[in-house]
């Protein structure tokens, strides 16, 4: 069986979660429609936005039901990150807290979709 290949999410207004996106992740969208916008991630992961009224068959979930999670090296970085969305202004539901899997930080995009940021605990 192949890797997973593609994440998409379900988004009120593709324009302006491409604006965060871009923003959030240092990169451009490599296609975008009125309805569609795609991002290819260094690793080969596309994720792609997709105006939640346009989707087919309709979606009925809420957004905030799964997350896209973020490594980063080390503890600081955890904290360093949280610092920087929060200047963003990104909405910080959970702050850097030790769990029993390492350091990490829950955030929301405009939609309410979970980016959470962790390193793993040293064993």
């Amino acid at each position: 069986m192949k890797d997973v290949s593609f994440i998409i999410l379900y988004v009120e207004n593709p324009k302006a979660s491409e604006a965060f996106y871009a923003d959030l992740l240092g990169r451009q969208a490599v296609d975008a429609s009125p309805n569609f916008v795609m991002f290819a991630m260094a690793s080969g992961l596309m994720l792609g936005l997709w105006k939640r009224t346009e989707v087919e068959p309709a979606v009925n979930a809420a957004p905030g039901g799964s997350e896209i999670a973020f490594a980063e090296e080390n503890k600081d970085a955890v904290d360093a990150r949280c610092a920087d969305w929060r200047k963003r202004g990104l909405t910080i539901v959970q702050p850097p807290t030790d769990m029993d899997f390492g350091r990490t930080f829950v955030a929301l995009d405009p939609d309410g979709h979970r980016l959470r940021v962790f390193t793993p605990s040293q064993a």
